[in-house]
């Protein structure tokens, strides 16, 4: 069930935001709404991510190969 949220937003600010929100085709409550949505998810999606990152690392057969770098050369930049 959705829950109401209220917010304390200067008046300028938001009346920018809800033109910005028309222009684009939604409102500011919808903004924020997927906002809040994204940021509650981003720890779990981002755990998975990582998961996902780790077994990729581990089971790909990618490599360097022999070669080697030094410090200098992966910061050598073109003049």
């Amino acid at each position: 069930m959705p829950s109401n949220l209220t917010i304390t937003v200067d008046d300028e600010a938001l009346r920018r935001a809800r033109i910005r929100a028309l222009e684009q085709g939604t409102s500011v409550n919808a903004l924020l709404r997927e906002y809040l949505e994204a940021y509650a998810g981003t720890r779990a999606e981002h755990e998975q991510a990582l998961d996902r990152l780790l077994t990729l690392s581990h089971t790909s057969r990618a490599g360097r190969g022999s070669a080697t770098w030094t410090r200098d050369e992966l910061h050598q930049r073109d003049r």
